[in-house]
């Protein structure tokens, strides 16, 4: 097979023609020829350029792929460490919020639970001190400048009012009412959509240090309220114990054993183990001594109770009294064991003192008698009534009726013969009649 290109011939008619390029294809006996023209060359050409542009264009874009390719992972690898690493940094964040929620969770809990144990304390010696002064003496009988009436509360409603708005207040901060400990859960779950952008929102200050100022206030409060309860207790246990005094001298002046305090025995051997002292402001150790100020107080006014000092006629002038005296049947000096009451007759006579009777009934110069025997060697009598109203062996209160005034036995005139004895022996009845004035605003 053989190729050949041969040039085309001039143009004769139209001049010089343009020159042909013939391709001759010989194979054996066979001959092809083949006109190239310019548009096949340009044809050629341009698609040769085409395919060699598109192989360049291919190489070059797996060349470049790889690279691209490695960019963009190296790219999203370091995004991801970076999104890694700030998720790493949020959790570590809300761990630490949490942690310090927790921490605060419990402090708080742990100031409510002392404050509300501080509350039930109060109010349980607020009813510790409302019983004494129930089973106590009452407090109208004590001294103006001694100790706080029993009807105004130790701790008055001011106070509880305080008290109460303050555990209310710290309720609302944490989210709940009532006397229970509180949480925090509920504001942490709250927080949490911000805590996980990073972000804690502060409302000028959170909520343990709005927690502290409070029990700070609240724990101020109610340490004024139990140093006001302490003062109070030592009025009363003080003014109970000025009110005994003075009841104490009385009788003592009257002659009547006052047994205040009772002695311990006194030991040789003593000793134990060395424990510090307790403070002076020990509530308990108040209010026992308020209960033994209140004890020593209700002994001795019972005892004032007891004995005679109340007036057997209110109301009634006093005629004649004790000591020497003219006879009214004889002329002469006579002694006059008592003293005698300008009593019409049928007047009520009373008993001035608790205690038991001993005599009832006609009695000599004394005519219709009553004896009453008060203890600690004091008795008195009641003498010329018109009618006894009581029978030996009763038992006889301050102020009860005993019988009526008249002029039986040795006597001028209706009127009431009242006499007071210790041990038997007559003692003037004007000393227990004039201490019964000052002992009335302090016994009754």
């Amino acid at each position: 097979m053989g190729v050949s290109v041969a040039a085309g011939s001039n143009n004769q008619i139209f001049g010089k023609r343009k020159v042909q390029h013939v391709v001759i294809l010989a194979s054996g006996d066979r001959i092809r020829h083949m006109t190239i023209r310019p548009w096949m060359i340009a044809l050629t050409v341009c698609f040769l350029g085409t395919m060699a542009i598109g192989y360049l264009g291919a190489t070059t874009y797996l060349v470049l792929r790889d690279n691209l390719i490695g960019a963009t992972m190296a790219r999203q690898a370091r995004m991801q460490h970076e999104y890694e690493d700030r998720i790493a940094a949020l959790r570590a964040q809300v761990d630490r919020v949490t942690s310090r929620q927790l921490l605060d969770q419990q402090v708080v809990e742990e100031k409510v639970e002392k404050l509300l144990e501080q509350q039930m304390a109060l109010t349980s010696r607020h009813g510790r001190i409302d019983a004494l002064l129930e089973g106590g003496a009452p407090s109208e009988a004590l001294p103006a400048d001694g100790p706080v009436p029993a009807d105004k509360p130790i701790v008055d409603g001011d106070d509880h009012a305080a008290l109460s708005n303050g555990t209310q207040a710290f309720a609302a901060l944490l989210g709940k009412t009532g006397s229970d400990s509180t949480s925090l859960a509920a504001d942490a779950a709250n927080q949490k959509p911000a805590l996980a952008l990073g972000y804690v929102p502060m409302t000028g200050e959170n909520v343990a240090d709005r927690a502290d100022r409070l029990f700070s206030n609240m724990t101020l409060s109610l340490k004024e309220i139990e140093a006001e309860q302490l003062q109070r207790i030592d009025q009363l246990a003080s003014g109970a114990s000025q009110t005994a005094d003075e009841i104490s001298a009385i009788l003592k002046r009257q002659g009547v054993p006052v047994d205040d305090v009772a002695q311990l025995p006194v030991s040789d051997g003593i000793g134990g183990p060395y424990l510090a002292p307790q403070s002076d402001r020990d509530f308990n150790d108040s209010l026992n001594a308020l209960d033994a100020a209140l004890n020593r107080l209700e002994t001795v006014r019972g005892t004032a109770r007891r004995l005679p000092f109340a007036n057997p006629a209110p109301g009634q002038d006093i005629t004649s009294r004790f000591g020497n005296r003219p006879d009214p049947f004889f002329g002469g000096l006579a002694m006059h064991a008592g003293i005698d009451f300008r009593a019409p007759t049928g007047t009520e006579i009373r008993s001035t003192g608790s205690g038991k009777v001993i005599t009832a009934g006609f009695s000599g110069g004394y005519g219709n008698m009553v004896e009453v025997d008060h203890g600690l060697g004091l008795t008195t009598r009641y003498g010329h009534m018109s009618r006894v109203l009581v029978g030996e062996g009763d038992t006889v209160e301050p102020g009860q009726l005993i019988g009526l005034s008249g002029s039986t036995g040795r006597s001028t005139g209706p009127h009431l013969h009242y006499e007071v004895r210790r041990n038997g022996d007559p003692v003037d009845p004007m000393r227990f009649l004039n201490a019964g004035m000052k002992l009335t605003p302090l016994i009754n």
